[in-house]
């Protein structure tokens, strides 16, 4: 007992810290400052060149979204999830050590150059929370929290972000032991994690760009991060980043829109009013859009821009944070 009643202080502690650290020193790899940097931009993006004009540019319940974008990214942390989550892996790995299990690691590709192992990271990651989106969508229960993420009735960047807390669990509980089977020996998570966040954003943003663009994007990020690991002359690394740009703009940029989710996508997604036979949702990439043209569920009958979002029933859904978030929790 003394053990865990340890852990939760240092959970509490340690993530404070790093909570307070993040917020006093702004800078690149700063996940805090580099949020509002990202979620500035799309706002940005949504203000000059909106795909629905006639939505209002602090769209219906911006505010609310805009706070739950910090409440389930640190505020939810602080609060419960790290030291929760540290107490679970540690009662977990004490039960693997009754059964004589060390390591749940069974595959080992700590020896592989390390964006290999990222791009292996993040097509696994992003796999394991497509199935587990469309269990959201599957099991009643868990649509009953996975309903607060629906009930947006206008499009923006920052519902992203607007989902219940129990989805944190719920998908760091599924995607935990598979992850931890593969022995990962980078501690570059957190390009993973910085990337989907970004695609979340501008999936949801109410925005329409051609897939020369977004790919032009793409070459940009991978130009950048090339130029980081081999630490060439500026010039070199200059050439390596516009040579990219080109490169995806033009090879990838066709077929962007079937490789990633996009706006045009995943409006679909939040369709009111849903296909007949496909009761259970449709387009549920959240990063790769492959999964859904793979197994049959991508649906885009013509532009929606203009579509009824939410749910039948979402006109009488709990409006405020507090009652969301206590939804699905009783009868």
């Amino acid at each position: 007992m003394e053990k865990y009643l340890k852990i939760i202080a240092d959970s509490y502690g340690g993530y404070a810290s790093y909570l307070w650290y993040e917020i006093t020193h702004p800078g690149w790899g700063n996940y805090f400052y580099m949020l509002i940097v990202v979620s500035a931009f799309f706002f940005l993006l949504e203000v000059l060149r909106p795909w629905r004009k006639n939505q209002p540019k602090f769209r219906k319940d911006f505010w609310l979204d805009f706070f739950y974008m910090f409440f389930n990214f640190f505020l939810f942390s602080l609060i419960i999830y790290n030291a929760a989550s540290n107490i679970v892996v540690n009662l977990f790995n004490d039960f693997l050590g009754i059964l004589g299990i060390e390591n749940l690691a069974a595959i080992k590709i700590g020896t592989l150059a390390v964006w290999l192992q990222l791009l292996i990271l993040f097509v696994l990651r992003d796999f394991i929370q497509w199935w587990t989106h469309r269990l959201l969508h599957r099991v009643d229960f868990l649509w009953e929290f996975h309903k607060v993420h629906h009930s947006v009735e206008q499009m923006g960047f920052a519902a992203h972000l607007r989902y219940h807390w129990m989805e944190n669990v719920v998908y760091a509980a599924i995607q935990y032991i598979p992850l931890a089977m593969i022995g990962f020996g980078i501690d570059d998570f957190f390009i993973v994690y910085f990337f989907t966040t970004m695609v979340g954003h501008y999936n949801h943003t109410n925005i329409t760009v051609s897939g020369r663009v977004s790919g032009a994007v793409l070459g940009l990020l991978i130009g950048f991060y090339a130029s980081y690991q081999l630490q060439l002359p500026v010039i070199q690394e200059v050439g390596i980043v516009v040579g990219s740009i080109i490169f995806t703009a033009f090879a990838v940029g066709p077929f962007m829109k079937i490789i990633f989710n996009s706006p045009e996508m995943h409006i679909w997604h939040h369709a009111y009013n849903l296909p007949e036979g496909q009761r259970y949702g449709i387009n549920f990439a959240l990063t790769l859009a492959i999964w859904d043209y793979i197994f049959g569920t991508a649906h885009i009958p013509h532009d929606g821009r203009d579509i009824k979002l939410g749910f039948p029933g979402v006109e009488e859904f709990p409006q405020t944070f507090t009652e969301q978030n206590l939804h699905g929790l009783k009868r």
